[in-house]
């Protein structure tokens, strides 16, 4: 009788170990698929400009702002939202990131006015910056070992393959409906997703703790680079030298200088400033920032081209990109092995000036131009050099980080590449607009070959300031052995 019974107490521990294991064989698809929606959320509207410009009546460098407002917030909250994550509770800021991004969506959705919109975009902006960091936090607190590695491995393909399905769908949603569907589809998967995270996601055990949250440093880092941002946006129409231009400018730069003194004399900053005086980890946040803002831009000028220039439809202008994601695909994946034989100086300098090349073919677009002779080679060896240079830049930073410090650092290296493409749309679309005053015609030809021509020289500099900043090889790879599970995380 108690042979038996023991049996059956077996039994039943095993049946409980497998309904405890159920929810976790769902938690990382459900947080996948939640990082996902944020990140289609930049490349799918990217896609829809034209129409979303037509309908509401945006002209000249204010189309931007559709994207802008979203990843300048998204951007400049995400060091804000790690560290709520961990004060706060990593379930209850996804659930609340995942409430205010659909809340959002539906505001987008719903938008009569560019105005409407943009505020709609920012709001969407705030809850990913809550989600984002969150979900990663969950990731490597519920994930050990190979798990772990393979886990944060699909994160990071996430990312890359997001910017190439955002284009698709956006192309998909906008040709056969409307731009407005874009947002609208956010409601049902949110919906699914916030019902799968309340009954899998890890409950928070501990109270919330709302001391050390450094919102006086996350809202100055924020107003400084809005200052920045709205500065450059509006320099064509107020003047490079104007002094509306000059105090956004000015004023945004001293305001950053405030954050990083500010967070030298706290106890619990948002970021260790100290950190971004190692070579590898600072110079790689300023070419961070050259690099996404060189994606960005490549994303919205080809799109405004194909579309404007060609007269492509969304959908056509959406397949068009598929080269480019799988060109940055090949760089992205050889990238783990040049750098593990040559460090991060070469290949990074090598990889800008690859990307150089690419930029500079594509700023010889014309009216009378084709996607062929005109787009597709620059777009192919610009997307290899940028795929190559986006996963060196993010290795170069994340290398060498200390346990203690992975969720800052690794939020630094999110926050660049937010910030990076936040400005590099704000500077390109500018250009581009301010080349003939027109953005949205066949006479955009013109200011969008002069954003790429400039696109060209900032990957350049890029090079340059490679070579001058970062480490040696020979001083890089003993870091990188001793880490070598660091791998870009955006």
């Amino acid at each position: 009788m108690h042979h038996r019974s023991k049996h059956s107490h077996q039994a039943i521990a095993s049946s409980t170990d497998d309904c405890a294991n159920e929810p976790r064989r769902w938690l990382l698809p459900v947080l996948l698929v939640a990082q996902l929606m944020v990140i289609l959320d930049i490349t799918a509207v990217n896609i829809a400009l034209p129409h979303i410009a037509t309908d509401l009546q945006l002209s000249g460098s204010r189309i931007s702002w559709t994207i802008t407002s979203y990843s300048l917030i998204f951007g400049s909250l995400l060091l804000f939202g790690g560290r709520a994550s961990d004060l706060l509770g990593r379930r209850r800021m996804f659930v609340t990131g995942l409430t205010v991004f659909t809340a959002s969506s539906f505001a987008a959705a719903m938008a009569g006015t560019a105005a409407a919109l943009f505020a709609a975009r920012a709001g969407q902006g705030l809850g990913a910056a809550l989600l984002s960091p969150a979900a990663l936090s969950i990731i490597t607190s519920s994930f050990d070992g190979p798990r772990r590695t393979k886990a944060l491995a699909a994160w990071g393909a996430i990312g890359g393959a997001g910017a190439a399905i955002g284009v698709l769908v956006g192309g998909m949603l906008t040709q056969f409906t409307d731009w407005r569907t874009i947002f609208y589809v956010n409601l049902p998967v949110a919906a699914m997703l916030l019902f799968a995270s309340l009954r899998i996601v890890p409950a928070d055990t501990a109270k919330p703790r709302w001391r050390g949250l450094d919102l006086p440093g996350a809202a100055l880092a924020t107003t400084s680079l809005g200052a920045i941002v709205f500065g450059i946006t509006q320099a064509d129409s107020a003047g490079w030298t104007s002094i509306q231009t000059h105090l956004c400018g000015l004023g945004g730069l001293a305001g950053l200088a405030a954050f990083a003194v500010y967070e030298l004399h706290i106890d619990t900053p948002l970021l260790n400033v100290r950190r971004v005086a190692d070579r590898a980890v600072g110079g790689g946040l300023v070419l961070m920032l050259a690099v996404a803002g060189s994606i960005f831009g490549l994303f919205l000028l080809c799109s405004l081209y194909l579309q404007n220039v060609l007269g492509w439809g969304p959908l056509t202008a959406g397949l068009a990109f598929i080269p480019l994601a799988l060109a940055a695909g090949i760089g992205a994946h050889a990238s783990g092995h040049i750098v593990a034989r040559h460090g991060v100086r070469g290949p990074l300098a090598g990889a800008f000036a690859f990307a150089a090349v690419g930029l500079f073919l594509l700023s010889r677009v014309g009216e009378a131009g084709s996607y062929a002779g005109s787009v597709l080679p620059g777009m192919l060896i610009a997307g290899l050099g940028l795929g190559v240079a986006t996963v060196t830049v993010s290795m170069s930073i994340l290398v060498g980080t200390r346990e203690e410090e992975s969720g800052m650092i690794s939020g630094l290296n999110s926050t660049g590449h937010e910030i990076g493409g936040t400005l590099g749309i704000a500077i390109f679309s500018t250009i581009a607009a301010g080349g003939t005053g027109a953005i949205l015609g066949p006479h955009a030809a013109s200011g969008i070959g002069h954003a790429f021509l400039i696109a060209a020289a900032v990957a350049t500099l890029g090079s340059l300031v490679a070579i001058a900043v970062l480490p040696r090889a020979q001083h890089f790879l003993p870091k990188l052995r001793l880490s070598p599970q660091a791998i870009p995380v955006h």
